[in-house]
């Protein structure tokens, strides 16, 4: 038996075999095949609620599922290994903030949403504040999960173009049409059932790579030596400066608010947990994404330090194997995995599932908010529930389409990771922060709302784009080049793009610019870490909301109906006294407020004829020893 050689050796990768191909095609096909099962199924129920909420009958598992697949997608599977080898470990830290974020979104933001009975969580914006509001927010969420799809596509087809023959376009044009069509045709219950088909893809997929990667390097806790004797295991970075990359702080408090605006601010989320048969069935499937969020973190972090390990001694981008970080992954794959047939198929396989998921969610998501906030409100107000059914599909159909059309945004952004967590950060957190200020401060108004959220906006907008532009990199731990074959480069086999770089030591993958003015404002602005975008962006619209409520006439809370403010005392602090939260509710006639009057009145009633009871009970006994009484009953007897 040849002893097997690795690409760092050869020069050469891993391509794919039949068997790996006839397996990632499989995957494909399953997922269309649900797709147009769910179609023929409810081929005769044809109805809005069916299509984008699957009758708000599902159960708990394939929703949990589903929303732990539609944003934990290639993204996570292709950038935090790739983060892990290029950073340190201090990543980890981000899991404490998905637990936060499943706190809040299940007992704040989701009860709202759940008992107003809406299809498109901006319905609650124009019942809180006004159509304008809603409208904006529709335009801006539209525009934001386009492009978001467009990167997500992207990532997986530039991974399979890292280790097959497929063309990249080709792998994009595959993918985005059996996506389009099982979104189109089977809805939400489509969705739903293929992602948690593709959610265990996704897993088997991990395990395989963590497994054997860790057999090859002679197990994980080699791996976890070498990395840490390169600088990768950090854990005790407590720094307060918003400018470093990943601290804790910024992990935890910015890692919360950035989830957060995704599972509680976000339609594709809001709809899968609304299609649940009962709040509480909802909020028990977003808790059960808690535990699945930090299983794939960690199963994604531990592949991230194996896989240095294993390139510990020659780094592949020095080398010139790969283009860009997010390609590390799967070239691991092929050199750990490449030998056995199938493997790599299931692992391209994982990889799709997460696009996969990611795509349909998105589509049907746009459907829904395009129906409900554009369509109905300003063209169609009178619509027959096939007909919206038929134009929902349509809706679909079409924003697949754009996203194909809109991958070359992705191919332009660097790391898809920090790319995908910007992009939401600036033009999804903002809505957190209007629902945030129309469900926890009662006193704002549609002004407020509207200033505060085009204030988030654009300022969010310019330091996102200042600091693209500005091209100030990050400090990543130092890799090694040592290990190299470099008589490859002598023999002509190997390009390096007409960099030269010494064969022996170890070299950081970055070169500060030295055109940039570190002692301007402008560019500690442009230095903060993309993390606390979210956190600024719903700072930004509390901070400016609220004094223009109030500067225009603030919204009377008694006016308001309860079911659009969550009572947040009620929920963060139920040991208060009544009284106290009484006072919370800040006019706001809530239902519990009317509930627990009645209660009272109700208890105060029944001790008051518990204390008759007694006194008639003692008058009686008085009566009966008394001697008028004994005389009277003795004349009776006689």
């Amino acid at each position: 038996m040849t002893e097997r050689k690795y690409s760092f050796e050869t020069g050469e990768k891993n391509s794919f075999s039949i068997v790996d191909y006839v397996i990632f095609a499989a995957t494909l096909l399953i997922s269309a095949a649900i797709g147009i099962y769910y179609a023929v199924k409810d081929r005769k129920k044809q109805n809005v609620k069916e299509f984008l909420l699957a009758g708000g009958k599902m159960p708990i598992l394939p929703v949990a599922l589903s929303l732990l697949a539609t944003f934990m997608s290639a993204i996570t599977l292709l950038g935090t290994p790739a983060e892990m080898y290029n950073y340190t470990t201090m990543y980890l830290w981000i899991g404490i903030g998905y637990v936060i974020t499943m706190a809040c979104t299940a007992h704040i933001f989701i009860p709202v949403f759940y008992r107003l009975k809406i299809t498109s969580c901006y319905e609650y914006l124009e019942l809180r504040f006004n159509k304008l509001v809603r409208t904006i927010s529709t335009v801006i969420y539209v525009i934001h999960m386009t492009i978001y799809m467009g990167i997500v596509l992207y990532g997986p087809s530039l991974a399979v173009n890292a280790v097959t023959g497929l063309s990249l376009w080709g792998a994009i044009c595959a993918v985005g049409s059996v996506c389009i069509l099982y979104t189109t045709l089977g809805g939400m219950k489509a969705v739903l059932w293929t992602d948690t088909f593709q959610i265990i893809m996704m897993g088997i997929g991990l395990l395989a790579a963590l497994i054997q990667g860790s057999i090859e390097i002679g197990g994980f806790g080699r791996a976890w030596e070498i990395a840490d004797k390169n600088q990768r295991v950090v854990y005790d970075d407590f720094n307060v400066l918003p400018t470093v990359r990943h601290t804790f702080w910024s992990l935890v408090i910015g890692g919360s608010f950035l989830w957060t605006s995704i599972y509680a601010a976000n339609q594709a989320q809001i709809q899968r947990a609304v299609s649940c048969s009962s709040l509480r069935r909802a909020q028990i499937a977003i808790w059960l994404n808690a535990p699945g969020l930090v299983i794939i973190l960690f199963l994604c972090s531990l592949i991230g330090i194996v896989m240095y390990a294993f390139y510990s001694t020659c780094d592949p981008l020095k080398f010139g194997l790969i283009s860009a970080s997010d390609q590390l992954f799967p070239l691991f794959v092929m050199d750990i995995l490449g030998h056995i047939p199938g493997i790599p198929g299931l692992f391209i396989a994982c990889i799709f599932s997460g696009t996969l998921s990611s795509i349909s969610s998105g589509l049907n998501a746009l459907a829904a908010v395009v129906l409900e906030d554009i369509i109905k409100p300003y063209c169609l107000k009178d619509l027959r529930e096939s007909r919206a059914t038929l134009i929902s599909r349509i809706i679909a159909f079409v924003f697949g389409l754009v996203c194909l059309g809109l991958t070359w945004v992705a191919s332009q952004m660097g790391s898809i990771l920090q790319a995908t967590h910007t992009l939401f950060s600036i033009l999804g957190a903002p809505a957190l922060g209007l629902f945030t200020l129309g469900m926890l401060f009662p006193w704002a108004n549609a002004k407020g709302a509207l200033a505060g959220l085009l204030t988030s906006v654009v300022l969010l907008l310019w330091i996102g784009f200042g600091s693209f532009i500005a091209g100030i990199p990050p400090i990543k731990s130092p890799v090694s080049i040592s290990g190299c074959n470099w008589t490859l480069l002598d023999d002509g086999v190997m390009g390096f793009n007409n960099i030269t770089f010494n064969p022996t030591g170890n070299t950081t993958n970055i070169t500060i610019p030295s055109d940039i003015d570190y002692s301007s404002p402008l560019t500690h602005i442009y230095q903060i870490s993309y993390l606390w975008y979210s956190v600024l962006a719903v700072v930004i619209v509390l901070l400016v909301g609220l004094p223009v409520s109030f500067i225009t006439g603030a919204q009377n809370p008694s006016e308001l109906d309860p079911k659009l403010i969550c009572p947040i005392f009620d929920i963060v602090l139920p040991c208060l006294p009544y009284k106290i939260r009484h006072f919370l509710y800040f006019g706001v006639k809530h239902p519990e407020r009317k509930m627990k009057e009645a209660s009272e009145l109700a208890k105060k009633d029944e001790n008051q004829e518990s204390n008759n009871d007694i006194l008639l009970s003692d008058l009686s006994k008085e009566i009966k020893m008394s001697p008028s009484f004994s005389n009277n009953d003795h004349q009776k007897n006689s």
